[in-house]
């Protein structure tokens, strides 16, 4: 059985090769800046998050196990995640969040409208969300967490993961609604 590009890299990275690690930073470091982004806004953060996280993957290299193509990709994703989840909790009061009347109640069958809005329009709006909204949505829609996951990552209430959820949905469908009406103005 011959080995794919991942796994020869996996085992220059488990001997501890600088050079695959130059390599692994360079492949990937853009993609999991990307997924670090969602969570963390500052760009200081990000590059800090990212350094603890490839300080992270190269302390536990060997602890890592192939189970095919990608899985490299998805364990760094996970470690990132996890290190940017940490650095919420350190870092924002994620705990305090106010539960304030600002934000529209939106009815629960009410599902944001993305139909001509680019994606990196979107993925802004999502990163101008509240912090702990922002990392309620990300979890639930990117990462396929259920509430009771998120609360146990978060180290809060299951139901207080979903109010959080349904909140950043609701501003999301009020940004998005503004972003139309003034696209929609600009042609009238």
């Amino acid at each position: 059985m011959k080995e794919n590009k991942e796994q020869i890299l996996i085992n220059r990275l488990l001997t501890k090769e600088e050079a695959a690690w130059k390599e692994l930073f360079g492949t990937y470091s853009g993609s999991l800046a990307g997924v670090c982004s969602r969570y963390i806004t500052e760009k200081d953060d990000v590059r800090d998050v990212l350094q603890n996280s490839f300080i992270k993957m190269f302390r536990s290299i060997d602890t890592f196990e192939y189970r095919g193509t990608g899985s490299l990709k998805a364990w760094m994703i996970r470690i990132v995640i996890n290190e940017a989840l940490k650095h919420i909790r350190q870092n924002s009061g994620f705990q305090t969040i106010a539960y304030t009347s600002e934000f529209p109640e939106v009815p629960e069958d009410e599902e944001p409208d993305l139909e001509e809005i680019p994606e990196a329009v979107v993925l802004k709006m999502i990163k101008a969300l509240p912090d702990g909204y922002r990392t309620v949505f990300n979890l639930y829609v990117f990462e396929k967490k259920s509430h009771k996951e998120i609360a146990g990552l978060l180290g809060i209430a299951e139901n207080s993961s979903a109010s959080q959820f349904h909140r950043a949905k609701g501003l999301l469908v009020q940004k998005i609604k503004e972003f139309k009406m003034s696209k929609k103005a600009q042609y009238e």
